[in-house]
């Protein structure tokens, strides 16, 4: 069956809209909040890092349990779980202005406080949100390359939210920030109604939610494959999102230049994806992201040796780095998108066919990859910002024994993790594809 969701721009825009505003919170809190804590109000990095790594550590492990709820809302009604995310966009909005507006003077444990209840309540509502939009496009169905079309318009679209937040707040100030952000939420939910529904029958639900019938992810051997992939990687990814703007400002010396690096960056992200795409459509899923890593690793390889003033060169490395960065967009969700069509072949009819609404715990599925996506995040911000704490490294530090350590944890750290798993990808191509019968 075709695809139900046909790839002109109107469909790819009304699919992909939420994805810009998901984004647009995300970058903020990921890469701006451990900053603007530790610059406005003073909280050290090691408890700063913590902190995170605790909120961010909890969120993910509450993330397979909003899959089962995702799945169930899908299986439900089109139209509820439409309003659910609605819900959320509230939930985020009011919780990102808290953030960035905590008390003025309060101490220590109290910033704390507010920072970890605004994270845990956003954090949330943006899983929920985000897992339901993704598990609805997986639900879609197509071959492999529509599944890369449809998360390249979802990502392409969130490295358009990307590129707004990385400059506007310095341009034109938080509160203004926020208030775009409840716009945004507001559009893309509104485009999300055009979507094609993927409920199933009452019958058919009930039945996808036995056991017998809905094996766990992880008794897949091509999803623990793949999530051992992905780990990794994420982890590589994750290093330089926490460390940029240190590295910035204090490696390189060019505050005035950030917002313009991280536009670059994301610019070049996102105008690669249709090159992505066409290799993937070439020579497959794999290949392409295989090609992605390797890219990443030559660019943070320059990257270690830049210094005071190199300007020029730390933007070569953000154009590189974001064509990179579009493998890493654009293949990862295809292939687990894939995987859950597998999984759910022979006890879901059609499943695969691109008939939607046939193969239901794509939510279970996309709960344990969120999942991963934030342990990549929790474990970048809890076990690197101690560890140059440990090494001596301070916001605004001169010291070159503590600029060395930011180096080598912004681009030579990475570079280790990239090439794992790179490595581990090559070795476990075929199980992740399906070609290699499961180990009993």
């Amino acid at each position: 069956m075709a695809d139900p969701l046909p790839s002109t721009w109107r469909a790819g825009l009304a699919y992909g809209a939420l994805g810009l505003p998901l984004a647009f919170i995300a970058l903020p809190l990921y890469v701006l909040l451990p900053h603007h804590y530790a610059d406005r109000h003073a909280v050290p990095l090691a408890a700063l890092g913590l902190l995170l790594l605790a909120v961010r550590g909890l969120d993910a492990l509450l993330d397979p349990a909003i899959g089962r709820l995702a799945d169930r809302l899908l299986d439900r009604s089109g139209a509820r779980a439409w309003q659910v995310i609605g819900g959320c966009a509230v939930v985020m909005a009011a919780g990102f202005w808290a953030l960035f507006h905590a008390p003025a003077g309060a101490s220590l444990t109290a910033l704390l406080a507010w920072c970890g209840a605004g994270l845990v309540l956003t954090y949330l509502a943006y899983s929920l949100a985000s897992i339901v939009h993704q598990a609805w496009g997986a639900r879609l169905g197509g071959d492999d390359v529509a599944q890369a079309r449809r998360v390249a318009w979802r990502e392409g679209l969130a490295l358009a939210g990307v590129m707004v937040a990385s400059v506007l707040p310095s341009l034109a100030g938080l509160d203004l920030t926020a208030g775009l952000l409840a716009l945004l939420l507001l559009a893309g939910w509104w485009w999300l109604k055009a979507v094609p529904s993927v409920s199933i029958t009452p019958e058919r639900a009930h039945a996808d939610r036995s056991e017998a019938t809905a094996p766990s992810p992880w008794r897949l051997p091509a999803f623990r494959a793949l999530l051992s992939v992905y780990l990794l990687n994420g982890i590589a990814s994750a290093v330089p999102a926490t460390l940029v703007l240190f590295f910035v400002r204090d490696r390189l010396q060019a505050p005035a230049w950030e917002g313009g690096f991280l536009a670059a960056y994301f610019a070049a992200g996102a105008l690669s994806l249709p090159l992505w795409l066409r290799l993937v459509a070439w020579r497959g899923l794999v290949p392409a992201w295989l090609a992605g890593m390797l890219l990443a690793v030559a660019t943070f390889a320059f990257a270690v040796g830049l210094g005071a003033g190199d300007v020029a060169g730390f933007l070569a490395v953000c154009i590189a780095s974001g064509l990179a960065l579009g493998a890493d967009l654009a293949v990862p969700g295809a292939l687990l998108a894939r995987v859950a069509r597998q999984a759910h072949g022979s006890s879901h009819p059609g499943a695969g066919t691109g008939n939607p609404g046939t193969s239901a715990g794509e939510g279970v599925c996309f709960g344990w990859w969120n999942a991963a996506t934030k342990l990549n995040l929790a474990l970048s911000a809890g076990l690197v910002l101690p560890a140059l704490d440990l090494a001596g490294y301070r916001p605004g530090a001169t010291d070159p024994g503590a600029l060395a350590a930011l180096s080598l944890a912004y681009a030579a750290f990475p570079c280790l993790l990239k090439l794992a798993a790179a490595a581990l990808l090559w070795r476990r191509a075929a199980r992740i594809l399906g070609d290699e019968p499961a180990s009993p």
